[in-house]
């Protein structure tokens, strides 16, 4: 896989932003990509070292939507917690 398939988004939220005080970020991940593929794409992507990685995959909910009110079932994701040894992400760099 490429790094551009492998990273989908920076999640930016409220409880995201808590975690970077701890070194923590949180990214939207390709969800067949396993932790040594994420940590391999976000090391040349941002060069940073990674201390540790959790991966988890978070369950489609359903939404209501429409005229009629139809539910529509929203995909499921794969999200990863990355703990830094040191530094910051630039979460947008300049490419």
């Amino acid at each position: 896989m490429l790094i551009n398939e492998i990273i989908v988004r920076p999640i930016l939220t409220e409880k995201a932003t808590n975690h970077t005080k701890n070194s923590t970020y949180m990214f939207e991940v390709n969800r067949h990509a396993n932790a040594y593929q994420i940590k391999e794409a976000l090391t040349k992507l941002y060069q940073v070292k990674i201390k540790d990685i959790r991966v988890l995959i978070r369950k489609g909910k359903e939404k209501r939507t429409g005229k009629r009110m139809k539910t529509k079932i929203l995909p499921d994701i794969k999200i990863a917690y990355i703990v830094l040894k040191e530094g910051k992400f630039d979460l947008f760099p300049q490419t």
